[in-house]
């Protein structure tokens, strides 16, 4: 009798055998052992190990680690069946199914899309069957896992876990969602981090104030507010940001940003500081997108302590993006002039929102001459926003509908916002003293009914880009020779300030990276990850 018929035997004996099968060890042990033979035999083993576990409880951890042996096969058509019977092993076992969750999670780096789908079903099948502990397992791998299972196991919980429903994501393994997932961000990368607020804000604390306060306090340790920076450089702006963004959809007028606002005014605004984070391209980005931020933040702060020295950090700011004006009418016409209207727009809605807040503490309105300085520098902005917005309402005129799509056109359109929101800023800010009677929607603001949007790529336009859509060749932009494929960053970094997060895992060959992983109860992998991650 060859191997194949044997397996088949033991298997009829076993199905046959009815209340006394705890006394066929034997005939299962050969199933067991069949994992090591000829594909077909492997095939033919994890099929049946499954049928049979619950009634050799003495022979559990032998039959996982058997069968966790097929699921690390090299030939993908085993890999596949022996992940599908995985579940097999969870009927009424809560350690097995544990375990087989934990497995499973780690197998959520396959790269093969037919692989995946395969652990994605079985993952979702034994919660379905045992929802507990199969949270259980996934989250040993949130804890001990690397970085890229890890981040995998976050997006299954985010994606496919907390849209089963009710009937499986009820009030208790919520509950129990919300507690390891707040654990978990006690050591995170940036990628980590906003995967698990993305988790949190899809839960209860979502939907309250008072969970909305509870993502703002979260967001607000994570950021360090209270702590002074050592030194205020790439990795602590960054931080912030990424913080401040997590925590921008929740401020409200109950729930409030001063504490983010005082933040960027008194430790990242003061001159010297924001001339600092301008030496490189990367830091160069990471400006604009603070101010993009902090403008978002601006609507729901409280009145502001010592507000007449933080707004005259704003103003200070402001006043590195409006350059003086041309001596001679002559020297306009020549040269127009070139501005970075996605900078100016910010920090003029700042200031315009901190002046409605607190009208009496502008101090520049106080002082004659830089009063005089200041409206001549945004004469001199309008004079070329109004222009800019000439060229391109001629530029769009008359476009179809289908042609304003194009992403050239797209963002003309997002350029003739900004300038038509600065040109609305100027007039208020113009009077003397400003008024501050008209309100704006920032320029990349996408709507609420609208929930995923396309960010649009900083406006640092000129007069030779008002035909084109395309950014400006101004003296500082020459300056900073910032590279193209280097303009679309509004979207959050991949571990921008966790060295040890790699943003393109998702593009590695791991087809044979699970070979030899821990095989679930939570034991640890190689090093461990809280000394090979970093907490911000």
């Amino acid at each position: 009798m060859d191997n194949i018929e044997r397996l088949y035997k033991c298997y009829e004996v076993l199905s046959e055998a009815g209340d006394k099968i705890t006394e066929h060890v034997a005939e299962y042990k050969e199933i067991l052992q069949a994992v090591k033979g000829t594909s077909k035999e492997k095939r033919l083993a994890s099929q049946f190990i499954g049928n049979f576990f619950k009634h050799f409880p003495d022979l559990c951890d032998t039959a996982i680690e058997a069968q966790v042996d097929l699921c690390e096969d090299d030939d993908t058509q085993i890999r596949r069946q022996a992940i599908k019977d995985l579940p097999k092993l969870c009927q009424g076992n809560a350690d097995a199914t544990i375990r087989v969750g934990d497995t499973l999670a780690q197998l959520l780096i396959l790269d093969d899309a037919t692989e995946l789908q395969q652990v994605n079903n079985s993952l979702l099948t034994i919660i379905k069957l045992d929802t507990k502990n199969a949270i259980i397992g996934l989250f040993q791998q949130i804890t001990t896992g690397d970085e890229p299972t890890r981040e995998r196991c976050f997006k299954f919980i985010a994606t496919k876990l907390l849209t089963m429903g009710p009937n499986i994501v009820t009030k208790e393994i919520e509950d129990y969602i919300v507690e390891e997932v707040k654990k978990a961000l006690q050591d995170v990368t940036a990628d980590e981090f906003h995967l698990c607020m993305t988790i949190l804000g899809a839960t209860k604390l979502g939907n309250t104030i008072t969970g909305h306060a509870e993502l703002v306090k979260l967001a607000t340790e994570q950021a360090e507010l209270n702590t002074d920076p050592i030194a205020v450089d790439d990795e602590v702006v960054e931080r912030f940001i990424q913080c401040a963004t997590a925590a921008a959809p929740y401020f409200s007028k109950t729930i409030k940003s001063t504490q983010f606002v005082s933040y960027v005014c008194d430790k990242l605004l003061p001159i010297d500081t924001w001339n600092l984070l301008a030496t490189t391209v990367s830091q160069d980005q990471i400006q604009l997108r603070l101010l993009k931020v902090f403008a978002e933040m601006i609507t729901n702060t409280d009145k502001l302590e010592n507000a007449s020295e933080r707004i005259n950090s704003v103003y200070n700011v402001l006043l590195e993006y409006m350059p003086l004006p041309k001596l001679t009418d002559e020297d306009v016409a020549d040269a127009p002039p070139s501005f970075q209207f996605s900078h100016a727009e910010c920090l003029l809605y700042t200031l315009h929102t901190l002046g409605k807040k607190h009208p009496s503490n502008l101090t520049f309105v106080e002082d004659a001459e830089k009063l005089k300085d200041f409206r001549a520098r945004l004469q001199y902005l309008a004079r070329g926003t109004q222009g800019y917005i000439k060229k391109l309402e001629e530029s769009l005129k008359g476009k179809t509908g289908e042609e304003l799509k194009t992403e050239e056109n797209q963002l003309k359109q997002t350029a003739l916002k900004t300038t038509s929101n600065i040109n609305i800023l100027i007039r208020d800010l113009f009077h003397s003293p400003p008024i501050f009677k008209h309100d704006i929607v920032l320029s990349w603001i996408v709507p609420k009914s609208s929930k995923l949007g396309k960010r649009h790529v900083p406006i640092t336009f000129g007069d030779k880009a008002a035909a084109n859509g395309k950014e400006d060749t101004s003296e500082q932009q020459e300056k900073k020779s910032r590279p193209s494929n280097e303009q679309k960053f509004y979207s959050p970094p991949s571990g921008k300030y966790s060295g040890k997060v790699n943003p393109n895992y998702g593009n590695n060959n791991h087809n044979n990276n699970h070979r030899g992983r821990n095989r679930g109860g939570g034991g640890g992998g190689a090093g461990g990850f809280r000394n090979r991650r970093y907490r911000y």
